[in-house]
Formats: structure tokens, sequence, C-alpha cells
């Protein structure tokens, strides 16, 4: 099952950039100015900016793994964030 966020922002492709930079460090994260591939262990997130939106799609997500998704997605945008007060995505199933 699918599982995809979205955050309404202007400076999405920031932190498109600033997420998988991030993550990166740990693990090998493919990504360019509008788009990034971040395989965790539980799932790859698919993450896409525009001049908009950030959006953020896990594609076959176990259930049991929703929760942790959503969790590791938003505490790290919370940080990177803060001055637009993001506390989490939208998300949807």
């Amino acid at each position: 099952m699918d599982l995809t966020g979205e955050f309404i922002t202007p400076n999405a492709a920031k932190y498109l950039q600033q997420l998988c930079k991030h993550f990166a460090h740990k693990i090998e994260v493919s990504f360019d100015d509008t788009a990034g591939r971040i395989p965790f262990g539980f799932g790859t997130a698919e993450v896409s900016a525009n001049a908009e939106a950030l959006r953020v799609r896990f594609a076959d997500l176990a259930a049991d793994k929703r929760d942790g998704a959503k969790m590791v997605i938003d505490k790290h945008l919370e940080r990177f964030a803060f001055r637009e007060g993001f506390a989490t995505m939208r998300w949807a199933d």
C-alpha cells in the first residue's frame, strides 16, 4: 500500500536537498534539484519538489512500517523547516 505526504512550501527544493544530503551520510541516496530517492531499510522514499510543494511517496510500504516512515520524514523536516512552523506533512494512504 502506498503512503504519500505533502508539505506546501515555496522552499520544497531546498528541503529535498537537505533531506537527501542528510541521509546520504548513512545510505546511498540519489537526487537532483527536483527529485530524490532514499532507500531506507523499511522502504524507499521517492521525494519530489516543485515551486509549490515537497512530496514524499513510499510505494508498497508494509502496514507496520507506516508510522515509522512518517516519523522519520516529519522529524527531519521539523528541524529543517522550523522557520515555517512545520509540524507534519499531510499524509494520505
